[in-house]
């Protein structure tokens, strides 16, 4: 029992900090009082404690899937990666642009993630992960698909703000995030890199799908659901250069192939590990 708290401690503390930080970010930024607003930059001690929390649940993930000497893997820690991802890029982005007024719509749900590995511990041993075509393949699909996560989730939000705006209700909250042009500018270009690792990802499946997998690409709902999902986020690009499509058009397409996507994997594994039992 020691031994698996011992080593479940880091994803334990990483979702405490998440949940404090979170919590601090929105009393912080988001809560409204009756004092004027005031806009209050990140501090730099906010930056050490998210990148704290980051270190903590770095590394209870790759112990969590590499200690064994193989690959394991799950839903949980699928979802855990995205969000840690997830939280690295806005910490990152937040050296360019102000970040702070978007940590409390993160934050919460990266706490829950890192939890997840402790509330669902089922993993399953992968073959073929010694390969460094494996291993190109499988970091590819994981930062496509936490880069498109974050998408989904800046672009609920974005939608959220703007009608706000529309409605002219000034908040708080709306007062400390950055302009709407930088928050879309954002959302494009995670989603043009997501695009691109996944277009690698998918690629590399198919030309390799024997060396990774040990058998040839197969047809099945994963598979299908992934290239539908590529055309959706292909079709939203072409739209954006193009027609100069945004706003809700935008939020459409995103949520439209981030859905087919995570049900490529995320929802089928979830199935079949939680409520089917299998592994």
């Amino acid at each position: 029992m020691t031994d698996i708290l011992l080593h479940l401690l880091p994803l334990i503390v990483a979702c405490l900090l998440y949940a404090a930080l979170g919590f601090h970010f929105w009393y912080t930024r988001w809560r409204e009082t009756d004092k004027p607003f005031d806009p209050l930059p990140m501090q730099f001690w906010e930056r050490s404690a998210i990148f704290v929390a980051l270190a903590f649940q770095g590394y209870g993930l790759y112990d969590g899937l590499f200690s064994a000497g193989g690959m394991r893997f799950s839903f949980s820690f699928a979802l855990s990666l995205m969000l840690w991802l997830a939280v690295l890029i806005y910490w990152l982005e937040g050296f360019r642009s102000r970040m702070d007024g978007l940590q409390p719509m993160v934050l919460p749900l990266a706490a829950l993630c890192a939890a997840l590995p402790v509330i669902f511990p089922q993993v399953r041993i992968i073959e073929h992960a010694d390969t460094w075509g494996f291993k190109l393949h499988f970091m590819a699909a994981m930062l496509a698909y936490s880069l498109f996560t974050l998408s989904a989730m800046h672009a609920v939000f974005m939608g959220f703000v703007e009608r706000k705006l529309h409605h002219r209700e000034l908040n708080k909250y709306l007062a400390s995030l950055p302009p709407i042009l930088t928050m879309e500018a954002l959302l494009f270009r995670m989603i043009v890199i997501a695009f691109s690792l996944l277009t690698l990802a998918l690629g590399s499946g198919i030309m390799f799908s024997e060396a990774l997998f040990g058998k040839a690409l197969v047809l099945d709902h994963k598979t299908l659901f992934a290239f539908a999902s590529w055309g959706i986020f292909a079709a939203l690009l072409i739209g954006r250069h193009a027609y100069g499509w945004r706003g809700r058009i935008a939020l459409r397409w995103t949520l439209a192939g981030f859905l087919l996507l995570f049900l490529a994997y995320i929802g089928s594994r979830f199935v079949s590990e939680v409520l089917l039992g299998r592994i």
